[in-house]
């Protein structure tokens, strides 16, 4: 792991992401005493809030530790998954080629080891499928187990909200493969309302509630999606391991012989492939990362394949392209889009004109977060979309209101507008506009 991450940041040098740079800027104002939703329009989950809060709290401004941090997260799934397999006898075999295949998996892109809301949150999805394994095993009345796959489920969905999918899931998969009385299934319900219902008491409690549930629920998934990387790309990206999935799957169910509880392991895992493929209708940001949630299933199939298959040359040379070509597909693409300055929607590139706002207050009404790799980000205004929609709200006076009191109270030195949002602003609120000397796309505060 740690030789192939440090190919990409040390031979590749691989820059900071769009993301990585809203999550640092995330924590930072959480770290101001901010609050996410009231003080902070973005729709980050409240738990990796919490995360990058912390985070900011101890080191700052710093990509290495989010590296380190996922490669550790990634470290525990693929422990935990492994162990899993071998304790509830998924495999004839006991092996560790399941750990392997899922470090594999995890660089079949540049960004899928970066502490992103879905790494997290998909943890306690793959906690959560843990107690539902144990439910095809145990099948105990009553289970501690029935209650923590509600738990974990409703914990990864406050990390990351396209896991909600896992709703409907955990609701099939408990009826059908693992046969939930009313009873059991009430409980996991029970225990899946009760990490959200937290995050919503704490901002009732904080008079910011409609905004948790407009921002964090409704607008992040009605809104216009960041196309970071387009799905051809993603494809790209994926279709070495979807096709060792397929393969896996064709040799598990037709050809293979499985006791009952790897029956309902496999339909486990089945309807986890679909659920989990489903999500990508709910991102917010259009990342090869936002599916690495389908890494425990194709672990599963894959490991399934290189288990059962008969040794002979051509299960050779399939393994050495799925060891190989995978990572190898994952560095060529960034190199290449690299080199031909195609990732300009994802990375911060940092260039000459960012110069203009550093060691300063600086607010960027657009994408280009260049602007606040050495300044400071002030006012609310955090993701782009969710801000222009306020801020181009002329209607609403509680809207203007609220953001001329957020610019003069937090006074950004340089407001970067690059599609003429905050010209229209000012424009309705002289009062601001007198306190702004424009210059192309940029407005600099008069003294």
């Amino acid at each position: 792991m740690v030789l192939m991450s440090g190919i990409y940041i040390w031979l590749l040098d691989m820059p900071l992401l769009q993301p990585e740079m809203v999550w640092m800027l995330l924590g930072e104002r959480m770290a101001e005493g901010k609050h996410m939703y009231k003080d902070i329009l973005d729709d980050t989950g409240p738990l990796a809030g919490g995360v990058y809060w912390l985070l900011h709290l101890v080191f700052g401004r710093s990509v290495i530790v989010y590296k380190i941090l996922a490669g550790l997260v990634v470290f525990v799934q693929m422990a935990y998954l492994n162990g899993l397999f071998m304790r509830y006898k998924s495999y004839d075999e006991n092996t560790y080629i399941p750990a392997f295949v899922v470090m594999i998996l995890f660089y079949c892109s540049f960004d899928l080891v970066t502490l992103s809301p879905a790494l997290l949150g998909s943890t306690f999805i793959v906690f959560a499928l843990g107690q539902l394994f144990a439910q095809t095993v145990l099948q105990k009345e009553g289970s501690d187990s029935v209650l923590l796959v509600g738990l974990y489920a409703g914990i990864a969905l406050c990390f990351h909200f396209p896991l909600v999918i896992f709703f409907p899931y955990l609701i099939l998969a408990g009826i059908v493969v693992s046969g939930f009385s009313f009873r059991q299934l009430l409980l996991s319900l029970i225990g899946y309302t009760i990490p959200i219902g937290i995050c919503a008491l704490y901002y009732f409690w904080i008079d910011a509630l409609p905004e948790f549930v407009i921002e964090y629920i409704l607008t992040g998934r009605l809104g216009e999606v960041y196309v970071h990387v387009g799905f051809r790309d993603m494809l790209l990206l994926y279709v070495t391991p979807l096709f060792f999935t397929v393969i896996g799957i064709f040799l598990s169910s037709l050809f293979k012989s499985l006791t009952v509880n790897q029956q309902k392991q496999l339909q486990l895992m089945m309807i986890y492939l679909v659920f989990a493929a489903s999500s990508v209708f709910l991102i917010n940001r259009r990342t090869p990362y936002q599916l690495l949630i389908l890494i425990p299933s194709m672990a599963y199939f894959i490991s399934m394949f290189f288990i059962v298959a008969k040794r002979g040359f051509v299960n050779r040379i399939l393994a050495y392209v799925f060891v190989l070509g995978i990572p190898l597909i994952g560095y060529a693409w960034w190199y290449v889009k690299s080199e031909r300055n195609e990732l300009q929607e994802y990375a911060v590139i940092y260039k000459q004109e960012h110069e203009i706002s550093k060691n300063k207050r600086v607010l960027v009404l657009g994408n280009d977060l260049g602007f606040y790799k050495n300044a400071t980000q002030v006012t609310p205004y955090l993701n782009y979309y969710i801000s222009r929609e306020v801020l181009s709200d002329f209607e609403d006076f509680k809207d203007m209101a609220d953001a001329y009191k957020n610019f003069l109270e937090e006074k950004p030195e340089v407001v970067i507008d690059e599609d003429g949002v905050f010209r229209n602003l000012v424009q309705r609120i002289p009062l601001l506009q007198e306190k702004y000397r424009k210059s192309g796309k940029f407005y600099f505060l008069e003294d």
